[in-house]
C-alpha cells in the first residue's frame, strides 16, 4: 500500500468569548490507499473536528498550531492541506481528492433541489464535463450503490427517499468525483440494523473497487470490528490508543478502550449487566491536567496521572497506547 494522508501533531483550538478552547491535541496518524481506519470515541471527543480539519472545513474561529501538518499525497504530488487558503485552492481536497458523507443526509441535501441536480452541479464544479455527461455518471453511481430505478431517483427530492436510500444517494454523490479518501462521519447511526449492514457491505465493496482510503467515524466498536483495518481511539481531543483493529479489540490496553468494549452488550450472555464508563466526558472548558482521562479512570497511578501528560508507548508491533501504566512497565 502507498501512503495517502499523513497527519502530524494536529492541534486545533477554537477562539471563543471564554478564550481558546482545545478541541484536538497533538494528534498524529497515517492512512494508506485501500485502508480503512476507524476513529472511535464518545460524543465530544474530537472525532468530527479532526476529520473536518483534513478538508479545512472547520469554522473560521479555528486556530491550528504551527506544528500541525496534514499532507495529502495525490497523483500530482503532496499537498499541504493547511496551507490552502481560498476556495479555488481548496477544490483540490473538498470534493476532489477527499469527500465526506454525514450521519443525516437530510441535513446535507438541499430539500428544494433534486438529488440529480445536486450531483450534476458538484461534478461540473470539479470536472470539465457537459451536463449530459455529468447526468450519465450520476445515474451510473446511483446504480452502483444499489439504488433501484436510478433514473427515477435522479429526478426525486431527498424527502421522497427512505433513510437508507438517502444515505446511499449521499454515498453515490461523494463517490462520483472519484475521491482518494472518503470520510464517513457516523454514516450508519441513524439507520436500522438491516440497513446498517447493507451500508457496511457497500463500503467494503467500494474500497475493493476504487482502492480508496476511508476514515470511518463512529462511537460503535462493533461496527469498527466489521469494517476497519485499524482503529484510533480518541478522548477529549487526544489520540489515546491506536493499532490493528483485531489487536485493539481483543487486547485493549488503555482503560478507556477497555471501558468502551465492556459497555457493549454480550450476545452470548444476555443476563450480563451493562457496565458503562463511569462519569461523563469533561467540558473542554474544564480540561483536566495530566492525563485527560484520569477523572474517570479506574486504574489511576498516584498523582502522576493527574499531573503528567502520558506519552504514546508501543504495546505491540503496530499497537500503541498513551497511558502511564505502560510507561511504568517500561521503566521497570
Amino acid at each position: 500500500m502507498s501512503l495517502l494522508i499523513d497527519v502530524q501533531n494536529l492541534t486545533l483550538k477554537f477562539r471563543t468569548d471564554e478564550g481558546l478552547i482545545t478541541a484536538v491535541d497533538d494528534v498524529s496518524f497515517t492512512i494508506d490507499r485501500g485502508e480503512v481506519m476507524g476513529l472511535v470515541g464518545e460524543s465530544g471527543s474530537g472525532k468530527s473536528v479532526t476529520a473536518k480539519a483534513l478538508m479545512h472545513l472547520n469554522a473560521r474561529n479555528a486556530v491550528y498550531s504551527p506544528e500541525s501538518k496534514i499532507i495529502l499525497h495525490t497523483e500530482k504530488g503532496p499537498v499541504n492541506v493547511l496551507a490552502l487558503r481560498n476556495a479555488r485552492e481548496l477544490k483540490v481536497v473538498r470534493g476532489g481528492a477527499i469527500s465526506m458523507i454525514f450521519q443525516e443526509p437530510m441535513a446535507s441535501f438541499a430539500p428544494a433541489i433534486t438529488i440529480g441536480d445536486q450531483m450534476v452541479e458538484q461534478l461540473q464544479i470539479h470536472n470539465d464535463m457537459t451536463k449530459a455527461r455529468a447526468k450519465e455518471i450520476s445515474i451510473e453511481m446511483l446504480d452502483r450503490v444499489g439504488i433501484s430505478d436510478p433514473s427515477k431517483r435522479f429526478d426525486q427530492y431527498a424527502f421522497e427517499l427512505s433513510g437508507g436510500m438517502r444515505q446511499r444517494a449521499m454515498i453515490a454523490m461523494a463517490l462520483s468525483t472519484k475521491p482518494s479518501l472518503l470520510i464517513a462521519d457516523e454514516p450508519t447511526t441513524a439507520l436500522d440494523v438491516t440497513i446498517q449492514a447493507q451500508v457496511i457491505d457497500l463500503m467494503k465493496d467500494l474500497v475493493a473497487e476504487f482502492h480508496m482510503g476511508i476514515i470511518f467515524i463512529t462511537h460503535d466498536l462493533g461496527v469498527i470490528a466489521q469494517t476497519a483495518d485499524k482503529v484510533a481511539v480518541m478522548y477529549l481531543g487526544k489520540l489515546i490508543e491506536q493499532g490493528p483493529v483485531r489487536a485493539v479489540i481483543r487486547q485493549p490496553k488503555h482503560p478507556y478502550t477497555q471501558g468502551l468494549l465492556a459497555a457493549l452488550p454480550k450476545l452470548d450472555d444476555l443476563d450480563a449487566p451493562l457496565t458503562p464508563v463511569a462519569g461523563d466526558i469533561p467540558s473542554p472548558l474544564e480540561r483536566p491536567s495530566g492525563c485527560v482521562f484520569h477523572t474517570r479512570c479506574p486504574q489511576v497511578i498516584g498523582d502522576i496521572c493527574k499531573t503528567a501528560l502520558p506519552q504514546s508507548i508501543p504495546v505491540g508491533p503496530t499497537h500503541s497506547a498513551a497511558c502511564h501504566l505502560y510507561a511504568t512497565e517500561t521503566a521497570t
